[in-house]
């Protein structure tokens, strides 16, 4: 693998950027931390772009008359068109961009589990939904690569995300080429990787990519890149790795002695019963990449899908299936 691209994330700004919190903190995440050598982030903090100062009362969702508001009881202050107006306009905004992460739990930017009160009094949360800028998040880029910090502890989650938003990242250089080799080239680099995530999505991919209607070249982008959407929208199956893995086992077949096949697939066993993680086997084809001339397989992003440097196996364990 060469060098990876930087993609382009929209990060809360309370997160790891500046002590705009309610409260005045700045939210620590040693995801984002670690994300900061290696993506162009773009913080915003909707709640300060409106005005609302830091520190500030806080906000709170609610619901009345069948419509949800946001409401900060402190003044009596009804600041949804104030949010909705500033959301509808820095999103139309943005430039190109690979992902999202947001605020957990945030009125404003939360993806959901916020909570919603029932009127503008004392009324106690009446349900859970997602905040103001963070619904129009998911809206309108929920193809993206969309988490917020709270669930990026968990490693699965995380390392999905990760996955997906540097696979983005690449189809969007290869896709500012708008040319056929450029396309072509992300493809055959990224075949593997969509072969762990969705093999019927990988075929389709591929036909598209041939071409033979010999289709305009924004045609097939629009073309592969529903279907590469549809491809990432969620992480691969254990045993679709696995597949993978193994199929990767056939290129050295031949160098291999006995124990070291047999010492592998003992680690995809491990990594089936959720023993290990997947870098582990992983890390065994890729100490035989640097031992053997494989120049396929060297070109795979299944191998290294985001900077090794990112590869981190701390685990919150809550929603550890999702």
């Amino acid at each position: 693998m060469g060098e990876h691209v930087r993609p382009s994330i929209v990060v809360s700004k309370c997160i790891e950027f500046d002590s705009c919190r309610y409260n005045g903190a700045m939210i620590p995440s040693e995801v984002v931390g670690s994300l900061k050598d290696f993506v162009d982030f773009i913080p915003v903090c909707p709640e300060v772009e409106i005005g609302l100062g830091v520190p500030r009362d806080p906000i709170r969702i609610i619901s009345e008359g069948g419509e949800e508001r946001l409401w900060q009881p402190a003044t009596q202050r009804d600041v949804t068109d104030d949010m909705k107006g500033f959301t509808r306009g820095f999103l139309e905004g943005l430039g190109p961009v690979d992902g999202f992460i947001l605020k957990f739990r945030s009125p404003s930017c939360g993806m959901k589990e916020v909570k919603i009160y029932g009127g503008k009094g004392k009324a106690p949360a009446s349900g859970k939904g997602a905040g103001f800028f963070g619904r129009e998040v998911l809206a309108a880029f929920g193809d993206l690569a969309v988490e917020d910090e709270g669930r990026l502890r968990n490693f699965k989650i995380r390392e999905h995300f990760l996955t997906k938003v540097f696979a983005l990242a690449r189809f969007r250089l290869a896709r500012e080429a708008r040319s056929m080799k450029s396309l072509v080239e992300y493809q055959a680099g990224n075949k593997l990787l969509f072969m762990a995530y969705n093999q019927n999505a990988m075929r389709e991919m591929g036909r598209v990519v041939a071409n033979p209607a010999k289709k305009r070249i924004d045609e097939v982008l629009r073309d592969y890149e529903a279907l590469l959407l549809r491809a990432l929208a969620k992480a691969p199956r254990r045993a679709s790795a696995i597949n993978v893995l193994m199929h990767a086992l056939g290129y050295f077949s031949d160098e291999l002695t006995g124990r070291e096949k047999s010492f592998f697939l003992g680690s995809l066993e491990k990594y089936r019963e959720m023993k290990i993680p997947l870098s582990v086997p992983v890390g065994i084809v890729n100490s035989w990449l640097a031992r053997y001339d494989r120049p396929y397989l060297a070109e795979q992003t299944f191998f290294e899908p985001y900077p090794g440097d990112l590869v981190e196996i701390t685990d919150s364990g809550k929603g550890r299936d999702v």
